[in-house]
């Protein structure tokens, strides 16, 4: 009994992570895309990058939690894990983000600290 107890309660707690992805995502698509939209007129920065990895993400998570509801009636829970691992996600979104910048190196600056001293 107590092992199908700890299985039937792993897809309630599979639902609390993405429900907390979903808002976790969603703030950090919606301020991307405003710091996006009103200060990186030059794309030197790429912003354009972390707002599609954000966007991305957020559709993706809220097409999984339709299907949830449809199919199983839930829609969103929350815990205080889910939103550890929420952050963890906006983190790694914000980090492919710093490695699409500094691959792009806009300013030049990883060029100069790289050439050739002499």
């Amino acid at each position: 009994m107590d092992a199908q107890h700890k299985y039937r309660q792993k897809p309630k707690c599979i639902k609390e992570l993405m429900s907390m992805w979903l808002i976790t995502m969603l703030i950090l698509a919606i301020f991307s895309t405003v710091i996006w939209y009103i200060w990186d007129e030059s794309k030197a920065y790429r912003l354009d990058v972390l707002v599609l990895t954000a966007w991305g993400t957020t559709i993706m998570v809220f097409a999984d939690h339709l299907a949830s509801y449809i199919t199983e009636g839930e829609f969103m829970e929350i815990s205080a894990d889910a939103l550890l691992l929420g952050v963890v996600l906006a983190t790694l979104a914000m980090l492919i983000w710093v490695a699409a910048l500094l691959i792009s190196d806009p300013k030049g600056k990883l060029k100069r600290a790289m050439a050739p001293r002499g």
